[in-house]
Order: structure tokens, then C-alpha cells, then sequence
């Protein structure tokens, strides 16, 4: 579980969810194409990239002067695994409450 906190705090961050979105979406995208349309700054959207980087939720390829960002699906299956066995040590507590409650 401790793996999967920089995940959750990479994603607890607005813009970097919405970057994840996109980046589902589209595929490989250039900083560029991730501040079309919007009121973010490259510098902004590169900070971000870089914490979900660290996290290890996306990561960059060059394509020669470029560098594309490309999502990375295996962390967020990881958390997503995390946040199973929290439901399901949930469950068991509110079966283990219901029970004491009913004797």
C-alpha cells in the first residue's frame, strides 16, 4: 500500500488528474498539445508532469526536438489494487460491526 501513496498524491492535484485524462485519451502528447486550450503555462504543466513522473503514472518519450508524454497505465492498475483491498478490509469490518450488533 505505502507503493501506492505517490500515486494518490499525484493524482489528488486537479490539473495533474485532468493531464491523466488527457493523456488516456490521446496518446503520446507534447507539452504544447497539453496547454492548447487552456489557461496553463508550458512551465506549469511541465511541474506537473514531472510529479506524475515521479509517481510513476506517465513518462516521456523524444521524438527528435520533441518530447511527447505518454500515460502510464501499469501504476494507476497498481493503486487501483490498493484500493480493492481497503474495500474489501471495509466490508469486513461493517460484517464483523453487523455481527457484534446483532448478538
Amino acid at each position: 500500500m505505502q507503493k501506492s501513496a505517490p500515486i494518490f498524491a499525484a493524482l489528488g492535484d486537479e490539473t495533474r488528474l485532468r493531464l491523466i485524462a488527457v493523456l488516456c485519451a490521446g496518446g503520446a502528447l507534447s507539452i504544447a498539445q497539453l496547454t492548447a486550450g487552456t489557461d496553463i503555462t508550458r512551465q506549469a504543466v511541465t511541474k506537473h508532469l514531472q510529479v506524475l513522473a515521479d509517481a510513476g503514472l506517465v513518462h516521456d518519450i523524444r521524438q527528435g526536438r520533441e518530447r511527447l508524454w505518454e500515460f502510464e497505465p501499469t501504476r494507476l492498475e497498481e493503486a487501483r489494487r490498493s484500493l480493492d483491498t481497503i474495500a474489501q478490509q471495509w466490508d469486513q469490518a461493517l460484517t464483523r460491526l453487523k455481527s457484534m450488533l446483532e448478538q
